[in-house]
């Protein structure tokens, strides 16, 4: 419209003193108002921004792990299956060798994007998945989700799809960025490969939520934005399985860093509850009073004290759940109880290379629901290690165990290995 007027108004300026001015001079005007018009135009296209389409906003990254447990080992037959199948064996013959070669722990690729001002969508596959066949390298499902939020900043949110349970911090940390090898067995055998099908709710303040991928992307060894207060509901069956008892999980979760001076100190509590049903994880003989609603719930704390460049990293877990017991032969609901301390420290050094020297000790008195006969445990380890961080693209981990594990089902009973290794690892991250 201020174009059409300034055009209007310039006209009948050359129309009033149109006998005062020569033919050619009139032209000139005209053709200089047209050129103020186009330039116009062409400031504003430049001025709108141009629409970005969906798939320009995605993402990919991933990472990789390479161990070898083979190293000093005095024990073969200790071992963790649900933490790395290629530590020990868990055969009692006499003749059995252990799993010790190269082993691809993780092979992960990430797709992720915000596809719409209120919908973030992320997608990650396994492709070292290792069931208890031998066959290893499978491909498999961990994460698919999306995360619809409410607001612009985007603080209160839901998600939905396959994703981590909220609860416990190293449940919730990736393995990407811990130091440990393994999660610890006291909060670990709450969840499975610590995913499961459900929505939760997560809200933290915009601060809190950079402050949560600072603690990741500078390499505090975070956890991740998993909210100040999280609430959900799942199948409670752990990931890639259906639901077998229709009767669902909920759970709950707070926590909040605080930022003390330059430290910044996390405590947390989280639980949840729900109802155990029994696959194919009994085997023959085996009873248990209640197969498809065997009680199981837990409350948790955590403290993380982030590595500046002292850390400390320590949780606890109480609860009730299934537990083979070897005098009955049965599973039945019994207590358990467990937890680890982590104390690390971040050294930088030039080049902007990283070393983490850390040590942990954990214990666990309890089941694992998920492993045959809800398999009773007793652990106690001990972990000294370093990571070397030469580049971000890089990192290697050595690790050594010494390990006094209980593990017994149907098949193993009064079987108590104590033995030490040393563990190494090499990640690639892209």
């Amino acid at each position: 419209m201020k174009i059409r007027i300034t055009l209007f108004a310039l006209l009948v300026t050359i129309g009033v003193n149109a006998q005062e001015v020569k033919q050619s001079e009139i032209t000139k005007a005209v053709l200089h108002a047209l050129d103020s018009i186009n330039k116009v135009k062409i400031d504003q296209e430049k001025s709108i921004v141009k629409k970005e389409h969906w798939y320009e906003s995605i993402s990919v990254r991933g990472y990789a792990q390479v161990r070898y447990n083979g190293l000093l080992s005095t024990n073969d037959k200790v071992s963790c299956d649900q933490c790395d199948k290629s530590w020990g064996t868990t055969s009692t013959a006499p003749d059995a060798k252990a799993n010790d070669g190269f082993f691809i722990r993780r092979a992960r690729i990430v797709f992720s994007g915000q596809v719409h001002p209120n919908v973030y969508f992320y997608i990650q596959p396994d492709f070292a998945s290792s069931p208890s066949t031998g066959v290893n390298n499978f491909a498999q499902l961990r994460d698919a989700y999306v995360d619809v939020s409410f607001d612009k900043k985007k603080e209160y949110r839901i998600r939905i799809g396959q994703s981590k349970v909220p609860f416990g911090f190293e449940n919730l940390q990736s393995s990407q960025n811990r130091l440990t090898l393994d999660r610890n067995d006291g909060l670990n055998s709450a969840v499975a490969n610590e995913r499961d099908l459900g929505a939760f709710f997560y809200w933290a303040p915009s601060k809190i939520r950079e402050r949560f991928a600072m603690l990741v992307k500078d390499g505090y060894k975070g956890s991740g934005d998993y909210g100040v207060f999280a609430f959900g509901a799942y199948n409670g069956q752990t990931a890639n399985k259906t639901e077998a008892n229709r009767n669902l999980h909920v759970v709950t979760r707070v926590s909040y860093p605080f930022a003390i001076g330059n430290q910044i100190i996390e405590p947390g509590i989280q639980a949840y509850t729900g109802r155990w049903a029994f696959g194919s994880e009994l085997s023959a003989g085996v009873k248990t009073e209640n197969k498809e609603n065997t009680l199981d719930q837990r409350i948790a704390a955590s403290l993380v004290v982030y590595p500046k460049p002292f850390g400390i990293q320590a949780e606890y877990n109480i609860g009730r759940g299934p537990r083979y017991d070897k005098l009955t032969n049965t599973v039945e609901e019994s207590h358990l109880e467990g937890g680890y301390v982590t104390l690390n420290y971040k050294w930088d050094l030039p080049r902007k290379q990283f070393l983490y020297p850390f040590a942990k000790f954990q214990y666990y008195n309890g089941g694992k629901k998920f492993e045959k006969d809800a398999r009773s445990y007793v652990v106690r380890d001990y972990e000294l290690g370093l990571e070397w961080q030469p580049f971000k693209a890089f990192e290697l981990v050595a690790e050594w165990v010494i390990s006094d594990r209980a593990f017994e089902d149907s098949a193993l009973k009064n079987n108590r290995q104590q033995g030490n290794l040393l563990r190494l690892q090499a990640q690639f991250n892209f």
